[in-house]
This record gives structure tokens, C-alpha cells and sequence, in this order.
């Protein structure tokens, strides 16, 4: 994130300098403060990739290919991409739908199907969006936020 590299003052240095060298630090120390999210790590899964049987995982995760069998992502963000067709039974935090999915669908914070995506199958979330365009067929219940 900070690309100025530091180096030791010779003896002798004025305090003006000193302290502009501490006010520095001081903004860089800032700027990686706990109100800035850390980046995400995502796995993704390409258009050519099938896979028949169970995927889990503790990191995000977006599928182009082809999956057959359930998705675990336990508080985790699963993007179904544009090209990906998925026959899942799904748990995330998060679920993002641009392709198509055929199964349930649960996730402890949101659901969003985008225009040209679509979901045959249950939905248990807090929060959903359906864009217009998007297929849904199924059943959505709407759970309250866990304290």
C-alpha cells in the first residue's frame, strides 16, 4: 500500500525534518485503519471446468463451468457467473446470480439475481434482489437478521 520507502536520517537533521518524517508514518499508519476492508480472497472455478460432487470451501468463491452437487460457503460469497450452470443445493453468506441455477438456495445475509440470471429452486435469505429480466421459480422466505 505504501510504495515511499524510508530511510535513516544522517545526525544532524533538523526537527522540522523529524517531524514531517513522523507525520508520515503517522498517515500511513491511518490509512490502514479497521474501517477499511481487507481485500477478499476469491477462488474461481472457469467456464470449462465441470465438477460432479461437493464443494466447500472458507474463502469466496465464482463458478463459470458447470457444478453438480451441493455448495457450502459457510458466510462466504459465492458469484454464480454469466456462463455457469449449477444443479446445487447451496449455503453462502452471500449469493450473487448472473447464470443459472437449479436447486435451494440459502443465505445468511443476501441474495441477488441479475438480470439474465436465473433461480428454479427455494430461497432462504434476509435480503434479496431480483432484477428485472431475471428468471425466478420457487419459494422465498425471508429470515430476520440473527443478533
Amino acid at each position: 500500500m505504501l510504495t515511499k520507502q524510508t530511510q535513516p536520517e544522517p545526525t544532524g537533521s533538523s526537527m522540522a525534518q523529524s517531524s514531517k518524517s513522523s507525520a508520515e508514518s503517522y498517515n500511513a499508519t491511518a490509512s490502514l485503519s479497521p474501517n477499511v476492508p481487507a481485500t477478499r480472497s476469491v477462488t474461481c472455478l472457469g467456464a470449462t471446468l465441470t465438477i460432479e460432487g461437493k464443494v466447500t470451501s472458507d474463502e469466496d468463491l465464482q463458478i463459470d463451468g458447470k457444478v453438480q452437487g451441493p455448495i457450502s460457503l459457510q458466510g462466504r460469497r459465492l458469484t454464480v457467473g454469466r456462463t455457469a450452470q449449477l444443479v446445487s443445493e447451496i449455503t453462502a453468506g452471500e449469493v450473487i446470480v448472473y447464470g443459472k441455477i437449479t436447486g435451494n438456495l440459502s443465505a445468511r445475509d443476501r441474495v441477488e439475481i441479475k438480470r439474465d440470471g436465473s433461480v428454479f429452486g427455494d430461497i432462504t435469505t434476509v435480503r434479496i434482489s431480483i432484477e428485472d429480466g431475471a428468471d425466478f421459480k420457487g419459494r422465498i422466505e425471508i429470515d430476520r437478521p440473527k443478533p
